[in-house]
């Protein structure tokens, strides 16, 4: 059974009635721009096709009760008690009824209307993988309250009342980047974002390339501090940096010739952390001529570049991450592998030929068993939309 038909046969049990409408969101795949965009930098991230789908209605309660079909559990909660991010009963939320709270206490800082709602929702995002299934989730909620209360904004705005969630509910002080891709998705392209003027453009992927995901199966979370321990480490160079650079306010301002000069005035850890964020965005420059004149073959060199960075540099890999990606770079068909996401597990993303995608997720995932005893799932994607209302009664 497919999601959405999962979601409103899943609501129909649960309320007795079928739903008003059903909102979808993807996740998302970053192609290139890792860890950069908490410094400012470009990014050029993809939704993919697997989304978190909501069947929704408004409530006749004045608390909101969802329904998480992949946990099998309820949460209740009204615009009274998320701010104590208790139920309706001031039982504590569950963890994963954070995000949707979060929507509605950023909605309700807004000034924006969000009706009490009853909601299913499940998702085909993998959790903790590097493929943004919090930000799936997020942007669903948000439009799932967009369309209850009436309202409408863009959908950068979207994605940025989203990241606030995210950052103030939740605790998360991740970028913009998960969010906007949700939110502004667009089918078979990437799309290239500037982090500091939240500017964006679309970018075509050539049609005869595939993007391959592969999940390690090892799990981390974002919440740990290893993620903000990254970013402490970005802003302390930028400290050190500013005595000799006094115009630079992030790292996104550090050329590569001046970062070489200054690099040994910094602390080991942290100019090896800068190094990559700096090397990276220098990286992020040559995207867009190289998709337009369509040389995958150097695009994919950059990836692979990237992935040695993150591993060696930003140290955000792990032994399943290298091996993924060191079975895929050997593989017919395959210009580029790297991890996806904030790193420490999760998923890889490959740049495949099409015609040779089937039998390089064939290979990488038996190659993968063969030498860690794990079962990855290997899939192949495309990018997608972004967040929409799929279906509405009449």
């Amino acid at each position: 059974m497919k999601l959405i038909e999962q979601v409103a046969a899943r609501y129909q049990q649960k309320f007795n009635r079928q739903p008003q409408f059903i909102v979808r969101a993807p996740g998302r795949v970053n192609l290139l721009g890792e860890h950069v965009d908490y410094n400012a930098g470009l990014v050029l991230p993809a939704a993919i096709d697997r989304a978190t789908y909501i069947a929704c209605s408004p409530a006749p309660a004045p608390h909101s009760t969802l329904w998480a079909v992949d946990y099998n559990q309820m949460a209740t909660f009204s615009a009274q008690s998320v701010s104590a991010k208790t139920q309706a009963d001031a039982t504590p939320l569950p963890e994963w009824a954070f995000y949707p709270a979060g929507i509605l206490w950023t909605l309700l800082q807004e000034n924006l209307s969000a009706p009490a709602m009853n909601a299913v929702f499940a998702s085909d995002v993998p959790r903790g993988a590097g493929l943004s299934s919090s930000a799936s989730v997020e942007l669903s909620f948000m439009l799932a309250w967009q369309t209850l209360g009436g309202w409408s904004v863009p959908p950068m705005q979207l994605a940025l009342l989203a990241q606030k969630a995210e950052n103030r509910y939740v605790g998360v002080n991740c970028g913009i980047m998960d969010q906007f891709a949700a939110a502004c998705g667009v089918e078979h392209k990437a799309l290239l974002l500037d982090c500091r003027s939240l500017e964006w453009k679309e970018l075509a992927l050539p049609p005869d390339v595939s993007i391959v995901v592969a999940d390690t199966t090892i799990r981390r979370k974002l919440a740990d501090s290893e993620y903000n321990d990254r970013r402490q480490s970005c802003e302390e160079a930028v400290r050190f940096l500013q005595k000799s650079l006094p115009h630079i306010h992030t790292l996104r301002d550090v050329r590569v010739e001046d970062f070489n000069r200054l690099s040994d005035q910094l602390p080991v850890k942290t100019e090896r952390r800068a190094r990559h964020v700096v090397e990276e965005i220098e990286r992020m420059n040559q995207v867009e001529a190289l998709l337009a004149a369509g040389d995958i073959q150097t695009f994919g060199q950059l990836m692979n570049q990237c992935q040695r960075s993150l591993r060696d540099l930003y140290a955000v890999s792990c032994p399943e991450l290298d091996a993924l990606v060191e079975i895929a770079q050997t593989l017919k068909g395959c210009y580029g592998a790297r991890l996806t996401g904030a790193g420490f597990g999760g998923c890889t993303v490959n740049l495949v030929a099409a015609a040779q995608a089937e039998a390089f997720a064939l290979t990488l995932a038996q190659k993968y068993q063969t030498q860690t005893n794990l079962q990855p799932e290997v899939y192949i994607t495309h990018a997608a939309r972004g967040a929409e209302v799929k279906w509405k009664s009449e």
